[in-house]
């Protein structure tokens, strides 16, 4: 017999930037229908379902409808705290929109702390418009501890920080090959000690593209930048791709590589492709495939 008690909403996992099952950043993505959830329930459900980010697509009006309406409101938690802006969970809920629930928008607009945002197909790609995080130079003192522990003895060619998005970014000096980015093993613990300020809450470490250090796709394409990013103070050790870290980097690298179009891989152990490309209006659109691994109702 139905316990009357239990509510029950639609749920996914979407495995964001990649086009395979098992890689990119996954995400949940839940359906709140016309219940209102509280904050409590939205963080434990984040904290069950133990991903880096979990994803509430809420209707904004009562006569909405996720197969139909094209502006939403959405929120993220991580299994830890609320963020304020999270590109991969907001890629996996326009994939939730547009391939399971068949909603034939051609762009869908989303209410969130960060302001409206939107996403668009195009073709395979969704791309999403989100607001540029710029950053400033950064004396290299006031974080030694902190990068002795994330990339140890290897020379740092650049430290910037963006405020706004609360992310340090290190650029290792050029050279540094694809293989050596991949083999850094931060100690998260060490990194939470390091850093109590709550000035930044996650550390990005880039590297410029090029053919001779390996930074090329699984096609053998070169990527301008490729990159990692540890957030322990959200409570992720790594994340597997990160749009938002793509917001901070699209506006560093534009001033490095005079350009403003870039194709960017994350290299952790699942790995993900980002098409990136800032704009003159201050935003940067971020586009990547995304593959629906899971779909249930979860019970609260």
């Amino acid at each position: 017999m139905a316990d009357p008690d239990v509510k029950k909403l639609p749920i996914f996992q979407v495995d964001a930037f990649t086009d395979k099952p098992f890689a990119g950043n996954p995400a949940a993505v839940c359906l709140l229908e016309d219940m209102d959830l509280t904050e409590e329930h939205q963080q434990k459900i984040a904290a069950e379902m133990n991903l880096s980010e979990t994803a509430y697509l809420r209707k904004l009006n009562p006569g909405d409808d996720f197969s139909s309406s094209s502006k939403f409101g959405l929120r993220w938690f991580t299994p830890t705290n609320e963020v304020a802006l999270c590109g991969h969970a907001t890629l996996a809920s326009a994939a939730t929109l547009f391939y399971m629930m068949k909603n034939p928008s051609s762009q869908l607009t989303f209410q969130t702390l960060s302001g409206d945002l939107f996403a668009r197909r195009e073709g395979d790609f969704i791309s999403l418009d989100l607001p540029e995080n710029k950053s400033q130079p950064q004396d290299k003192e006031t974080y030694s501890q902190l990068l002795q522990i994330v990339v140890g003895d290897l020379p740092v060619q650049d430290l910037f920080v963006s405020h706004t998005a609360k992310k340090l970014v290190v650029r290792l000096q050029d050279g540094t090959t694809r293989q050596t980015l991949e083999s850094l093993r931060p100690d998260t613990a060490s990194m939470l000690a390091a850093h109590t300020q709550d000035i930044i809450r996650g550390v990005i470490v880039t590297v410029k593209g090029s053919l001779e250090n390996g930074c090329v796709d699984n096609h053998g394409e070169m990527c301008d930048f490729i990159s990692r990013y540890f957030a322990p103070w959200n409570g992720i050790p790594e994340d597997p791709v990160t749009g938002s870290a793509h917001t901070v980097l699209a506006s560093y690298w534009a001033k490095e590589l005079g350009k403003t179009e870039f194709y960017a891989r994350q290299c952790s152990a699942r790995g993900g492709d980002l098409k990136v490309r800032l704009r003159e209006d201050g935003r940067v659109d971020v586009a990547g495939k995304a593959t629906v691994v899971l779909q249930g109702m979860i019970r609260i």
